[in-house]
C-alpha cells in the first residue's frame, strides 16, 4: 500500500508541475484564477448540497449511494459539457464546434443512468438470492 501511495503523490505532483509550467505561458492569470474560483464556489455552492438533497429526497435504503454517485457523474458531465451547450448560435467556422453537442450530452446521460439502473437491479437480484438470516 505504500509503495502505491508514493506512486500515486508522485504522478499527482508531477501532473501538478505540468499544470502550473501550463499556467506560465497563460497571458490572462486572472481570468483563469477567476474560472477557477467559479468552478470551486459552483461546486460546493450549488452542485454539491443539490446532489446530496436530491440523493436524501429521491431514495431510501441501499439504493442511495448508487444514485448519489451517478448524480455526481451527471452534474460533472453537465459542467464539462455546459460551454458546448450553451454556444450561440451556428458558427462562421463550422470546424470549431462540429458535433451535435446536446444530443451527445444526452446520450452520456443516459448511459449514466442506465448503469446506475444495472448496478441497482444486479443488488436487486443478489438481495433476493440470499437465504434469509
Amino acid at each position: 500500500m505504500k509503495v502505491t501511495r508514493v506512486l500515486v503523490g508522485a504522478a499527482g505532483v508531477a501532473l501538478m508541475g505540468v499544470g502550473v509550467s501550463l499556467l506560465m505561458d497563460v497571458r490572462d492569470v486572472t481570468g483563469v484564477l477567476v474560472w477557477l474560483g467559479g468552478a470551486v464556489v459552483l461546486h460546493d455552492a450549488l452542485i454539491a448540497p443539490l446532489v446530496l438533497l436530491a440523493g436524501l429526497v429521491l431514495v431510501r435504503g441501499g439504493t442511495r449511494g448508487p444514485v448519489r454517485g451517478a448524480l455526481v457523474v451527471a452534474g460533472a458531465l453537465t459542467v464539462v459539457a455546459l460551454p458546448a451547450l450553451l454556444r450561440p448560435g451556428r458558427t462562421a467556422n463550422s470546424s470549431v464546434l462540429p458535433l451535435d453537442y446536446p444530443r451527445n450530452w444526452l446520450i452520456a446521460l443516459a448511459a449514466v443512468a442506465t448503469v446506475t439502473a444495472l448496478v441497482l437491479a444486479a443488488r436487486g437480484l443478489t438481495r433476493r438470492r440470499r437465504p434469509p438470516s
